[in-house]
């Protein structure tokens, strides 16, 4: 495992904690580099391979259905398609992290690009498949998936049956495939090279998008203030730019669903996450109607802890007032959620070594370095890959155990290849909860300070606010952005309006939304990259907050039902994998278990009052 120090990643000064040696990616497992000959060679073979597919198989599946072994021939395609996704995946995957780790960065950025424009040109070849499968006749497909060999795919062909509605032919798939390059893709890449470019002055010192976020976590509220100020300062500098690349995917997305013939701006989403857009309505509702019990209870209690009526809105996630904050060095965050894995599983525990063993984790804060945290899980014939920006504070632990989650997740789910393994965003996010969750309550059990206690129960009921209230928030601003974006172009004035509306009915009364708040839409990545991502961390944390409930009723054989609802990727539809708990996302009472497990947190938290 090769290491890297804080400060010399950071450039953040002598300010910087020392957290001991920290992890770096090792990507020779993918390619040995950029310009290794391998490469060149996988992006000739993904080319060549994928015409020929198209060579052997377009125009063909009918007639390799029909008669004596047709399912088995029909199989055999499908091996072959997935073989190919494996390639594409392994090349695109590794230009993707590369260009992570420093998006400013021309060279790694036009491999990115490069690769990402060849394997666009590749995977062309490939598009036929899926339109030519919903052609074939439903009974006849249907009988053959009688057969072994191709009833193992059986969950990724009833999926690709369910898009039947919403293709186009075969020319125009075909063009919208090829322009995405120099359309939405071309938008997402200016998004983020954008962002990583952007320097925050902060008494003198220009810092990047994380470290200058993470002020807003500092016991300092000068260290606060100016931590925001910063932001709001370079934010409004660049605000028509984030409006025009905001604009131009929202009419992208417009144009698509359109032509595809989805009636609602989130329903091509529902269909990607598999998820029902009643059962997404009854989540949204239902959050937003619990904003009074959760979000606005929690910081009106807040601000009396801090001795004032409202907070600022840079004090919305300050540690307690008069709590001294830990800083965890890595090998002690290491320890906490390995632990916490551990005291679960050992199984857990024993997936999870190799990402810290091997080189699957990136954690120093570097320039040009993505900001935030992700789990890529590359493809089936790899493992996954986590970054952070990890600075030790406890969030930052809470992130590792999160990020590490979804890499057991991926790891557990590999197993159905390429075309099964990925899962749907609305259960993606279950193992990274519930990680989480196991971490938190590690932390609790080790601590006996009544004060560092209600800081730790304060931190968690915040990380809660922000994974359903905050999220849902986001989807509802996301919503309003799509749907006016249909009447016409929207200034910064409008979507800045948007957003300080939104926000104030989801933090309440208690945090004062200043002069410069209205910035803070920008940079949140979901809404680009994603659209609509956004509201699975609601689905994720109220689905885990109803599974712990049932684990601390009844720990007996739980692990093996959660160990067999993460192997199953994308096999299984919601309801078939919370079943085996009991649990039901259809039943309103599912959400108001969840939500309950947040209001009994702020609960306890108003008890502890002094």
């Amino acid at each position: 495992m090769r290491v890297c120090s804080t400060a010399a990643a950071a450039g953040a000064g002598d300010e910087s904690p020392d957290l001991g040696p920290l992890p770096v990616w090792d990507l020779t497992d993918l390619y040995p580099s950029m310009d290794a000959p391998e490469v060149q060679a996988d992006l000739e073979r993904a080319l060549a391979d994928s015409r020929a597919f198209e060579a052997k198989w377009k125009g063909r599946l009918a007639e390799t259905l029909a008669g004596d072994g047709g399912a088995e021939r029909l199989a055999g395609a499908v091996r072959e398609l997935e073989a190919l996704q494996d390639l594409i995946g392994r090349i695109v995957s590794y230009a993707g992290l590369q260009h992570a780790l420093d998006v400013s960065d021309p060279k790694r950025a036009k491999f990115y690009g490069d690769v990402r424009e060849k394997i666009t040109n590749a995977s062309v070849h490939l598009l036929f498949f899926p339109l030519e499968l919903n052609r074939l006749d439903d009974g006849a497909l249907e009988r053959a998936m009688e057969n072994p060999a191709l009833g193992h795919y059986r969950p990724w062909i009833e999926e690709v049956r369910k898009e039947k509605p919403y293709q186009l032919d075969d020319r125009l798939e075909q063009l919208f495939h090829e322009k995405s390059i120099t359309g939405r893709a071309a938008w997402t890449r200016l998004f983020d090279e954008t962002m990583a470019s952007l320097r925050f002055v902060v008494d003198g010192r220009e810092l990047t998008l994380e470290p200058t976020l993470n002020l807003l976590q500092d016991s300092d509220e000068s260290k606060r203030r100016k931590g925001a100020e910063a932001l709001i300062a370079t934010f409004s500098r660049h605000l028509p730019t984030f409006a025009l690349i905001t604009n131009t995917l929202a009419k992208d997305k417009e144009i698509s669903d359109r032509w595809r013939g989805f009636e609602d701006v989130a329903d091509s989403r529902h269909l990607a996450n598999r998820v029902e857009r009643e059962v997404v309505e009854a989540l949204v509702e239902s959050v937003r109607g619990a904003y009074p019990r959760l979000s606005h209870r929690y910081y009106a209690l807040k601000a009396r802890w801090f001795g004032k009526d409202r907070l600022e809105f840079w004090d919305r996630n300050a540690p307690l007032p008069r709590v001294a904050q830990k800083t965890y060095r890595w090998e002690q965050a290491r320890q906490t959620v390995m632990g916490a894995y551990a005291d679960f599983s050992p199984e857990m525990a024993r997936i999870a070594e190799p990402f810290f063993e091997k080189g699957w984790i990136d954690a120093p804060v570097k320039p040009g370095k993505s900001p935030g945290a992700f789990a890529h899980p590359t493809v089936p014939s790899a493992h996954p890959y986590v970054l952070l920006n990890y600075m030790g504070r406890p969030r930052d632990v809470m992130t590792l155990a999160h990020e590490l989650g979804h890499g057991v997740h991926q790891v557990l789910a590999a197993p159905q290849g390429p075309l099964m393994a990925p899962t749907p965003l609305t259960l993606a996010e279950t193992a990274s909860v519930f990680g989480e969750m196991l971490t938190f309550r590690r932390l609790l059990s080790e601590t006996a300070d009544p004060k560092a206690r209600k800081a730790l129960l304060a931190a968690k009921a915040e990380g809660m606010i922000n994974t359903v209230v905050r999220q849902i928030a986001f989807y509802v601003f996301e919503r309003r952005i799509h749907i006016a974006r249909r009447e016409g172009e929207l200034t910064v004035e409008d979507i800045s309006t948007i957003w300080r509306e939104v926000q104030a009915e989801s933090l309440g009364p208690a945090i004062r939304l200043g002069e410069g708040y209205e910035t803070f839409w920008c940079y949140v990545p979901h809404f680009i990259h994603s659209p609509f991502y956004v509201y699975a961390y609601a689905f994720g944390d109220c689905l885990v907050n109803s599974l712990y409930a049932i684990y601390e009723r009844s720990a007996e054989g739980f692990a093996e039902k959660y160990f067999d609802m993460l192997r199953a990727g994308g096999t299984k539809h919601h309801s078939e994998l919370l079943a085996p708990f009991g649990l039901d996302a259809r039943d309103p009472d599912f959400w108001r278990m969840g939500l309950g497990v947040i209001e009994r947190l702020i609960d306890e938290l108003e008890a502890m009052e002094d």
